[in-house]
């Protein structure tokens, strides 16, 4: 977006040049003898000595060869030629033959100095002829490296369809295999309520041993997940290795996968918080079956206790039927006693024999609650064993899910690292310096009948890069590294640009500015209308890329800090834009402020002294201060703009960003620059302040373009400090470059 210095020419870019004359400034032609050193090995000689020779070859009878020769030797400075040129012949009155002889003297010399002239005129169109074709030379292999590239894309683009498509796939499979796992899971809960409900029945026991058995069956339900999650796991992370190979050859495809490759990486963090969870879970199941076991284990103590009990209790009882027979036999034998205490003993006897009974039952029953218990606890120490084998697979599968995070997070580090380098590669094969054109459409006040200004070549070699300026019925052909139509959309502009934008948030300085006369677009391009989203210009869609792209770079670790300043330089002065101080209206004082100074410290960072500096993390604050900073730039009324900018808006974006996991640090800087534009005072009419003001601002601009030329032309001395503008940028990419 830059135009030629010279207000009274079509605009013209620093890197495009006419091969004739015409369009040379005056004082930018050719002088003779200007510029003229010595040559290699031969020694100036006096300009007496030169008279001299041309006397001895003006009497010698071989003139002719003499001049020839001579013209070839002798050299001329400035001041010897325009001596020539000034000096008379000496004529005396009625010396007619004299004044011939001064007179052919005097053409002799002035025909040898012409001679030298066009001999020194040759070897310029010849020089000028071989550097035209290194040009011509070097545009092509530049146009051979766009083709490349180009074909490069678009290989790019075709493989991530197919790999989207091998992804939909896949996915597709998986949804499948889902399904299916999941039915056959429900199908074995059925099987399982089933078996359940015939059990409800037994006893307390046998309850909670079907309790437990329902644990152990989830926890296998479980491990079974986990196994075929590890499965998918594992094939997303071969799928994941292919696609890194991938990117080492595409940067394009880097970008646009590195988003997935973030996304599945949470969904990867996610399941392992899962894995944790389910893991958590099978240890609470297994201490209960512990806890349940030891109950268990005490309970058949306990019931072993009784049974023995019982045991003596029958034996006790036993005893005393013998004795109480005993007894019965000598009382029968020594007293005879009566039949009705014989009665009573036989009853009792009787019911001790009942009581005997029922504790033989109660002890095979309480044998077979043994038996039943010892084959629980025998099924319990099973399920514990399975319970802890499931256990320590869970933990062997999430320390590889931790293995593979890791080498997935450090797979994705080393993708963009590679990315930034391929990025920043195709940067510099594309130029650090580039400059596009952009052709405003026509308004109708600049409409001429049957007259098209602006015509764009239809030749392979300048489609989309030239542009044909008629004036005066004669054709100016332009060449650009892009140029954009009058139908070109604010988002086909940002396209070209946004790589840079991409730049300053890999740590580079990067600086953007518009470039013209005034009425040409510039404010609309770098600010367009930001309440239309469709019509906002590259400072909004730059920020709203950077925010954006720094989002996605927190999940990899980054963490971001920006500062943003803004500020105008009005008639050679700094003003600062967001100083709470600063009045909506430039024209109602003129009276001098705060004095701000331009400071450049050795690590190449430019400061303005007291200048107001606002730490920014959002799209909503910038739009803030951008809205501020509008209201407050010096704007006023031309014959050629009702809203002509007459300030030139610096806006400065600082980034700092830190990787605490890779202890990585970076420093970059975005400048975007709405330039003022460049007037004529006999079409523009400027009279008092507006006058001063298009004085100030051509005269910027005129720097600019002295700044930019000696750098194209890598001369000692850049005049830097010639103007506000040009020492702001110093440091700046696009002045060092």
């Amino acid at each position: 977006m830059m135009a030629s210095r010279n207000q009274n020419r079509a605009p013209r870019s620093p890197s495009s040049k006419r091969g004739d004359g015409d369009g040379v400034p005056l004082d930018k032609r050719r002088r003779v003898g200007a510029g003229v050193g010595k040559t290699a090995g031969s020694e100036r000689k006096p300009f007496g000595s030169v008279n001299k020779k041309l006397e001895a070859a003006a009497s010698s009878a071989d003139a002719s060869s003499k001049d020839a020769s001579e013209s070839s030797c002798i050299e001329f400075t400035k001041e010897e030629v325009e001596a020539l040129v000034n000096e008379k012949a000496k004529m005396k009155r009625f010396d007619l033959k004299g004044n011939l002889e001064a007179t052919t003297e005097l053409n002799s010399r002035l025909k040898l100095c012409l001679k030298w002239c066009q001999k020194r005129e040759e070897g310029h169109v010849e020089e000028e002829s071989k550097l035209r074709n290194d040009l011509e030379s070097y545009q092509k292999r530049c146009e051979d490296t766009e083709v490349e590239m180009r074909r490069v894309e678009e290989v790019s683009r075709t493989t991530i369809v197919e790999l989207t498509k091998e992804n939909a796939s896949l996915k597709e499979k998986l949804s499948k295999e889902e399904s299916e796992k999941l039915a056959a899971v429900e199908s074995y809960r059925k099987e399982h309520e089933a078996r359940i409900a015939l059990e409800t029945e037994k006893a307390s026991l046998s309850k909670e041993l079907e309790e437990a058995n329902k644990k152990a069956s989830l926890d296998a339900v479980t491990n079974n997940n986990l196994k075929a999650y590890n499965e998918s796991l594992q094939q997303y992370s071969a799928k994941l290795h292919s696609d890194l190979v991938t990117t080492r050859n595409l940067l394009q495809r880097v970008e646009q996968e590195k988003a997935a490759v973030v996304e599945n990486l949470s969904t990867v963090r996610g399941h392992k918080q899962s894995l944790q969870e389910q893991l958590a879970i099978s240890r609470a199941s297994q201490d209960e079956a512990v806890n349940m076991k030891h109950s268990l284990v005490t309970e058949v103590k306990c019931l072993r206790g009784d049974l023995q009990q019982v045991r003596d209790d029958r034996d006790r009882q036993l005893a005393q039927v013998q004795d109480l027979n005993a007894e019965l036999l000598k009382y029968q034998e020594n007293t005879g006693k009566s039949q009705a205490e014989l009665d009573v003993l036989i009853s009792k006897a009787q019911l001790l024999e009942e009581t005997c009974s029922s504790h033989r039952k109660q002890i095979s029953l309480l044998e077979q609650k043994l038996t039943a218990a010892n084959e629980k606890s025998k099924t319990l120490d099973m399920t514990a064993a399975e319970a802890r084998t499931g256990f320590e697979e869970q933990r062997r599968i999430v320390s590889e899910l931790q293995e593979r995070l890791a080498d997935a997070e450090q797979q994705l580090l080393e993708g963009e690292k590679l990315r930034k380098k391929l990025h920043n590669t195709i940067l510099e094969l594309k130029g650090n310096i580039r400059v596009f054109c952009r052709v405003r459409p026509s308004l109708p006040d600049d409409a001429r009948a049957d007259t098209q200004v602006v015509t764009y070549p239809s030749s392979l070699e300048s489609l989309g890069r030239g542009i044909d300026v008629m004036q005066n019925g004669q054709k100016y052909p332009f060449t650009f590294d892009k140029v954009f139509s009058h139908d070109a959309s604010q988002q086909d502009v940002f396209v070209e640009i946004s790589q840079l934008v991409q730049s300053a948030l890999d740590g580079y300085k990067v600086c953007i500015f518009a470039y013209g006369q005034t009425g040409s677009g510039k404010t609309y391009t770098m600010m367009g209308r930001p309440e239309a989203p469709e019509l906002k210009g590259l400072i909004p869609r730059s920020l709203e890329q950077i925010f954006q792209a720094s989002q996605v770079l927190m999940s990899q670790g980054w963490k971001y800090k920006m500062q943003a300043s803004m500020l105008e330089i009005y008639n050679e002065t700094i003003r600062d834009l967001l100083s709470p101080n600063r009045s909506s209206s430039c024209e109602s004082s003129n009276a001098p402020g705060k004095q701000y100074n331009i400071k450049h410290d050795a690590n190449g960072n430019t400061h303005v002294t007291d200048l107001t500096v606002v730490d920014v993390s959002s799209i909503a604050e910038i739009s803030s201060l951008l809205r501020q900073a509008a209201q407050s730039r010096s704007v006023g009324k031309t014959q050629m703009n009702e809203q002509s900018s007459r300030s030139h808006f610096v806006f400065t974006l600082r980034i700092y960003g830190v990787n605490e996991g890779t202890e990585q640090q970076l420093q970059g800087v975005l400048n975007l620059i709405d330039l003022a534009g460049s007037e004529r005072l006999s079409r523009s009419g400027a009279t008092g302040d507006r006058l001063k003001e298009t004085q100030a601002i051509n005269k910027s601009l005129s720097c600019l373009a002295d700044v930019i030329f000696a750098l194209g032309k890598k001369e000692d001395h850049v005049p830097f400090r010639n103007s506000k503008l040009t020492y702001l940028l110093q440091v700046l990419t696009i002045l060092q470059s």
